[in-house]
C-alpha cells in the first residue's frame, strides 16, 4: 500500500483506471485483456493512440488528466478495439484521414457518454469530439455528413488500398488539438495507428477478430446477468451484418475465373466423385467486367462517391483487361470504357450523369444493342424501380442500398445500409 501523500506514478495510475472500469463495466473486461497496454514517452504519441489491438499513453498527457478523464480514455480505446474501427473503416480513411478519425471518435464518444457518463464517473477529456446531434448515426453517416470534397486537398482516392490523400492539416495517423479548419469540429483527443493496423498479418488480424468476437460475447452474457445498461453497444455488435466489399471481391474473381491453362496440383472437383481426376482450369487475368451505377434522383452525391470508390477497388482487386462503366436512370446516360493500362485514370475520369427515375432494364439492353459481353456486372442501386429486373446474359451481382424489400430475380443479391457504406 502507497504511503499517505506519496505520488503515484502514470503506470500506476493507468493501472487503477483498467481495474475501476473492469468492475464498474464489467461487460468489456474481456476487451480490456486484448493486446498490450503501456505509459509511453514517444514524442510520435503525445495523448493516446491504439492500433486496434494494443494501446499506449502518452505520460504528459496522462499527468494532465482526471481519474475520470482518463477512465474515460481507457473506454475510447477499447471502444475502437471493440468496432473494429481501424478495418472496418480503413476504406474511409483511404478518402481524408482527418474525417474519418473525428467520425469515428464521434459515434464512440457519444456512446460512452451516454451509456457510462451520467453519473460523472467518466468524463471526455476537452478536446474530445461530440454532438447529440450525431446519436445514433453511426461512422459511416457520421462520416459523410463532416466531409466536404471541395476543400482543398481533400479528393478521394478510393478503394481503401495505399497511402492516402492527406486532408488539410491532417496527418496520415493523428487528430489532436483544436480544429485548425474552422469548420466546428474537434480534432479529438487520441491517435489512431491506421499504418500500424495495416501492417498486421492476415493471422494476425484473424487472431485480434476472433479475440474481441469472444469477448462481446462473454460480455453480453455478463451484462445480461446484470442487468447492465452497457449492454446496448455489445448488443449492437451482436447483430449479424455481411462485409458487402467482400462479397463483390469474391463474386467478381469466382465468377471472372477464366481458363487459360489448366493445372493437375488442383483436381477438377466435377469430375472427383466418378473417380477421374482431371486438371482444373486456371486464369491470371479477368478479362471484361462491368459496374452499373444507379443514377436516379433518389441518389446522392454520398453514394455515388461510394460507387467510384469501388470502381478503383475493383480495378485493384482483379485487374480487368477491359472495365465497362454505366450510369443510369430511365436510360443509359453514360457510358464508359477502360483499357487495362488506363485503370487508374478511372477515378479521375469517370463522369456521373443521370437524375430522372429508375428502370434498370435499359442497362442489359444497351449491352446487347452495342454487343458489350461483359462476364460479370456489379449494379448498384436503391431497388426502387420500375417494371422489373431486366433481362441479363451474364452472371450480376445487385448491390442494394436501403431497401431489404428489393428482390432481384435473378443474380447474387447483398443488402447494405447507409451505415455500412
Amino acid at each position: 500500500m502507497l504511503a499517505v501523500g506519496k505520488q503515484i506514478t502514470e503506470e500506476q495510475r493507468l493501472s487503477k483506471a483498467v481495474v475501476a472500469v473492469m468492475g464498474k463495466v464489467p461487460e468489456i473486461a474481456g476487451l480490456l485483456m486484448i493486446g498490450e497496454r503501456e505509459i509511453t514517452d514517444d514524442p510520435s504519441i503525445p495523448t493516446a493512440c491504439t492500433n486496434g489491438r494494443d494501446e499506449w499513453y502518452g505520460r504528459a498527457f496522462v499527468a494532465t488528466l482526471t481519474d475520470a478523464e482518463l477512465r474515460f480514455v481507457v473506454i475510447h480505446e477499447v471502444f475502437h478495439k471493440m468496432y473494429r474501427h481501424l478495418v472496418t473503416w480503413a476504406h474511409l480513411w483511404a478518402i481524408c484521414p482527418r474525417t474519418a478519425n473525428i467520425s469515428m471518435d464521434y459515434d464512440i464518444n457519444g456512446k460512452i457518454i451516454e451509456e457510462y457518463g451520467q453519473d460523472g464517473w467518466v468524463k471526455m477529456p476537452d478536446l474530445g469530439c461530440h454532438d447529440p446531434k450525431y446519436k445514433g448515426w453511426g461512422t459511416a453517416k457520421i462520416f459523410w455528413d463532416i466531409y466536404d470534397p471541395d476543400a482543398a486537398n481533400d479528393k478521394p482516392q478510393g478503394g481503401g488500398q495505399g497511402e492516402p490523400q492527406d486532408c488539410p492539416g491532417e496527418s496520415t495517423s493523428t487528430s489532436q488539438g483544436n480544429s485548425p479548419h474552422g469548420d466546428g469540429h474537434p480534432e479529438g483527443f487520441d491517435s489512431h495507428d491506421w499504418g500500424g493496423a495495416k501492417d498486421m498479418t492476415a493471422d494476425e488480424q484473424r487472431e485480434i477478430q476472433r479475440e474481441v468476437d469472444e469477448a462481446i460475447r462473454q460480455g453480453a452474457l455478463v451484462a445480461g446477468k446484470m442487468g447492465s445498461g452497457g449492454a446496448r453497444s455489445l448488443d449492437e455488435l451482436l447483430q449479424p451484418k455481411v462485409d458487402w466489399r467482400e462479397v463483390l471481391r469474391e463474386f467478381i474473381q469466382t465468377t471472372c475465373a477464366g481458363k487459360d491453362f489448366s493445372t493437375w496440383k488442383r483436381p477438377n472437383r466435377r469430375y472427383m466423385g466418378t473417380g477421374i481426376y482431371m486438371p482444373s482450369g486456371v486464369s491470371e487475368k479477368v478479362q471484361c467486367i462491368a459496374e452499373h451505377n444507379d443514377m436516379s434522383g433518389s441518389i446522392g452525391k454520398r453514394e455515388q462517391q461510394i460507387m467510384i470508390s469501388e470502381l478503383v477497388g475493383i480495378c485493384e482487386a482483379v485487374k480487368p483487361d477491359e472495365l465497362h462503366v454505366s450510369y443510369w436512370d430511365t436510360e443509359v446516360c453514360g457510358y464508359e470504357k477502360y483499357m487495362h493500362e488506363e485503370l487508374d485514370t478511372v477515378a479521375s475520369k469517370t463522369e456521373p450523369v443521370g437524375g430522372g427515375g429508375t428502370d434498370v432494364r435499359c442497362v442489359p439492353a444497351y449491352l446487347r444493342e452495342h454487343n458489350i459481353k461483359p462476364q460479370a456486372s456489379v449494379v448498384f442501386t436503391d431497388g426502387y424501380l420500375y417494371g422489373g429486373w431486366g433481362e441479363w446474359d451474364h452472371p450480376v451481382l445487385w448491390v442494394i442500398v436501403d431497401n431489404k424489400s428489393a428482390k432481384p430475380d435473378h443474380g447474387v443479391t447483398v443488402h447494405v445500409t447507409s451505415e455500412d457504406l
